[in-house]
């Protein structure tokens, strides 16, 4: 089996600041090189939430140098699967993707305490989207 992935995600908030680093930070910590991974925002902010990083660290993921990214139509195209969290309609629809709407509160502006149980959330929202793209990528060798 090649070591290339066999899927690429990106995950988009507005702000890609907290709830889309951390649904990035956890899927490369879970799946590794298997899947290519990608977060973005409608209206990037200018860091990474403080929070969030904190709230990740606890759990032994480090997102502190990761920083927010601009939406591009090239990323989306460039993706199979897309999870929208709280961006509305300024995600661009291709067809041929999977896209999947993430309900999250989003952290901003909150506590560490606040944050633990919307990064609890995302590990597990996470760990399912995993198994489904080992799954697809089992169902094509």
């Amino acid at each position: 089996m090649s070591s290339s992935p066999h899927a690429s995600v990106l995950f988009v908030c507005v702000h890609n600041a907290g709830r889309s680093q951390m649904a990035a930070g956890f899927l490369s910590h879970l799946a590794g090189d298997r899947v290519e991974v990608r977060s973005a925002g409608s209206a990037p902010g200018d860091q990474v939430n403080p929070a969030a990083v904190e709230a990740m660290r606890e759990v032994g993921v480090d997102i502190s140098e990761a920083r927010p990214k601009v939406l591009t139509t090239d990323a989306v195209q460039a993706s199979d699967y897309v999870i929208t969290m709280g961006c509305g309609d300024a995600c661009p629809v291709f067809p041929g993707k999977q896209y999947l709407d993430w309900v999250l509160e989003d952290p901003a502006g909150q506590g560490v305490e606040a944050v633990r149980p919307i990064r609890d959330e995302i590990r597990s929202r996470v760990e399912a989207l995993v198994a489904e793209i080992d799954a697809a990528a089992l169902r094509k060798s």
